[in-house]
C-alpha cells in the first residue's frame, strides 16, 4: 500500500469510528462534516472537502476504501504522492459542486413552481420546515417531486465514492486493458468497458427514477468527469512526478 493511499484511509476510518453516535454521542460530526444544501442552516463551504471523508455506514466505508486501495496503489505508484493527493482531493472537490449544482438546478425548478402558484417564500420554508402542505398543491405539483423537493433540502451527502470514482477512471485509461469483474457479476471485463458502463449507469440512474437506495448519483459522475479532465490533460502534457 502506497504512503498516500494508507494515510487516507487511516483518515477515513479514524473519522468514521469518531462519527459513531454509540461511541462518542456528544460529538455530531456528521453535522459538521457531511455536505449539506447551501439552503440549509447546517452548510458550511468547507463541507465540500470534509464531506468525502464521512460514511453512512460500515458496507459504505468498506467498498470505497477498497476502491481506493485496489484502483489509487498504482496510480500513486506511477504519478507519486503529491500528485495523487492533488488528483484525489479534486475529483472529490469536483464530484460535490456537480452533485449540488444539479441538486440546486432541481430545487429550484420546484421553488419556482411553488411561487407561481401563489406561495410565498415563508409559505415555501413553512413546506420544508415540517414537511406539510396544502392537498391543493398537488394540483400542479405531484407528490414524488414535493418529497424529492424536501429530501434534497434535508438530506447531507457523505463518501469518498465521487474521488474514488475519478480514481477509477484515471486506472482506466492509464490501464485499459486491466482485467475487472463485480461480485454480482464476476465475468472479468477490460477496464476500457467496465468502467464507462458502471458510470454510464449513474447516469441513468440519476436522470431516471430506478435508483435502489439513497445513492448520490450524479457525485458519482461528478467524480469521473472531473477525473477524466485531469487525468487527460496529463497524459497529453506528459506528466512528471511531484514526489
Amino acid at each position: 500500500m502506497t504512503e498516500a493511499v494508507k494515510h487516507i484511509i487511516i483518515l477515513n476510518v479514524i473519522l468514521f469510528i469518531a462519527s459513531q453516535p454509540q461511541l462518542m454521542p456528544n460529538l455530531n460530526l456528521q453535522n459538521l462534516f457531511a455536505l449539506y444544501f447551501p439552503e440549509n442552516e447546517k452548510f458550511g463551504f468547507w463541507q465540500f472537502l470534509t464531506h468525502m471523508f464521512m460514511h453512512g455506514g460500515f458496507a459504505h466505508i468498506l467498498f470505497n476504501m477498497y476502491g481506493l486501495w485496489a484502483f489509487g496503489t498504482p496510480l500513486e505508484q506511477m504519478w507519486g504522492r503529491n500528485k495523487f493527493i492533488f488528483f484525489y482531493l479534486s475529483a472529490g472537490l469536483g464530484a460535490g459542486a456537480i452533485y449540488t449544482l444539479v441538486n440546486y438546478y432541481q430545487f429550484n425548478s420546484v421553488y419556482d413552481q411553488l411561487v407561481s402558484i401563489g406561495l410565498t417564500g415563508a409559505d415555501i420554508q413553512s413546506i420544508l420546515n415540517t414537511g406539510s402542505y396544502n392537498p391543493q398543491i398537488l394540483e400542479t405539483i405531484s407528490g414524488d417531486k414535493l418529497s424529492e423537493f424536501y429530501a434534497t433540502y434535508h438530506t447531507p451527502a457523505v463518501g469518498a465514492s465521487g474521488a474514488v470514482y475519478g480514481i477509477l477512471v484515471a486506472f482506466g485509461m492509464a490501464f485499459p486493458n486491466a482485467k475487472l469483474a463485480l461480485i454480482f457479476f464476476p465475468v472479468p471485463i477490460a477496464a476500457k468497458y467496465f468502467i464507462p458502463v458502471i458510470i454510464l449507469g449513474d447516469l441513468f440512474f440519476g436522470i431516471t427514477k430506478y435508483s435502489v437506495g439513497n445513492v448520490a448519483h450524479f457525485a458519482h459522475v461528478g467524480g469521473a468527469l472531473i477525473g477524466f479532465i485531469i487525468a487527460w490533460y496529463w497524459k497529453q502534457n506528459q506528466f512528471k512526478r511531484w514526489n
